[in-house]
């Protein structure tokens, strides 16, 4: 029997004046506004331009879709009464992160001080994934394992073509932004929670870092939550995208835990070989070849995706998650986020109409 693996869904947001759809500083209007409405489901971000969103902690996929379908309506409700537009993209197309201002808190001006252009240019959108576990010595197994899996569901999220008015010729541009930050990217292997605990204790000591949460890895094991916390995403066009990658990562770690309890595991990969499929992922996303470490071999991204989904297939009706995991194949057969805004510049030759189109997706599916 699996347990309740609970849900909690962060999203970013772009807030854009509503003619030019430059990126525009609310001022905190928005998060002020919405805090009457939805409290501590809403904060501030490092830039002015930036909203970010936290649905409450989901029994499962349907609780936790219907709490980010209504955040999107919040936000973009309370946006537009006060002369803003709000989209969902890992990168805005066109705005140039020199000209926006920073949020004006001390833990920002701390981050500056240290990391400079680094973190004034950290201009991007992402989407966190919380999965709840029954402790972290559990939380710290199924993360090891299922970091071969993270360049898989990363490419399906693929939504940051553009940056600064260039078309990057990557599908995930904001992991590129992203890498300038310590302590990102696919994390290590650890044998232990204690020799995790360690690591973070000797960063704490020799002043690396004050908190465990300055750890940014595209996966871990929460510093104060029971919860594996996927953050290699880029932030979805759709609610229906990000449900269905909440679905994904729900669905692996249910399986993880499934074969532990009976006795088995996935293969563990060297951190260098998953870099490989993150790197392949970011520039090609669903149209490209990841690596099959198995069988050492280039396979089409898509078929290692229908894989995933063959893997886990077993577990997702115990989570009640199919009819979003079935939307994987509507991603695979209509592209990510990144592609249709690739589309839609092809057809316009205008940022301004890509941009748009972003606004126009925000509430979708809601």
């Amino acid at each position: 029997m699996l347990k309740n693996f609970t849900l909690g869904i962060e999203e970013e947001y772009m807030v854009m004046d509503p003619h030019t759809f430059e990126l525009r500083s609310h001022e905190q209007k928005i998060v002020e506004h919405a805090h009457k409405v939805i409290n501590d489901q809403v904060k501030a971000e490092f830039h002015q331009a930036v909203v970010e969103v936290g649905t409450q902690v989901c029994a499962n996929i349907d609780e936790a879709c219907k709490d980010v379908s209504s955040l999107r309506r919040t936000i973009a409700q309370i946006a537009g009464d006060l002369g803003y537009s709000v989209g969902a993209s890992g990168t805005h197309p066109f705005s140039e992160w020199e000209l926006q201002l920073i949020t004006d808190h001390p833990r920002y001006f701390e981050i500056v001080n240290e990391m400079q252009d680094a973190a004034r240019s950290n201009l991007i959108f992402g989407l966190h994934v919380h999965v709840g576990m029954e402790n972290r010595e559990m939380a710290l197994h199924i993360a090891n394992s299922v970091r071969y899996f993270l360049p898989h569901v990363f490419a399906l999220s693929t939504n940051s073509p553009f940056w600064e008015g260039r078309n990057t010729g990557f599908k995930s541009y904001r992991t590129k932004v992203f890498d300038k930050f310590p302590r990102t990217g696919i994390p290590d292997f650890f044998a232990s929670i204690e020799e995790y605990d360690k690591y973070i204790q000797l960063l704490v000591k020799t002043n690396c870092i004050d908190n465990a949460k300055k750890v940014w890895w595209d996966l871990r094991v929460h510093p104060f939550f029971n919860t594996v916390e996927f953050r290699i995403c880029d932030v979805p066009l759709t609610v229906q995208e990000t449900c269905t990658l909440a679905a994904l990562f729900q669905a692996v770690c249910a399986k993880i835990y499934k074969l532990r309890m009976q006795n088995l595991n996935f293969i563990i990969y060297n951190r260098a070989l998953v870099n490989e499929n993150k790197w392949r992922a970011s520039r090609y996303g669903i149209d490209g070849n990841l690596i099959d470490f198995g069988k050492e071999t280039e396979i089409n991204a898509r078929t290692l995706i229908n894989e995933l989904l063959d893997f886990v297939d077993d577990v997702v009706d115990d989570l009640g998650s199919r009819h979003f995991i079935e939307y994987t194949h509507h991603i695979l057969e209509n592209g990510t986020g990144a592609d249709k805004q690739l589309e839609v510049f092809q057809q316009t030759e205008s940022l301004q109409s890509v941009t748009g189109f972003i606004i126009n997706q925000f509430l979708k599916d809601c």
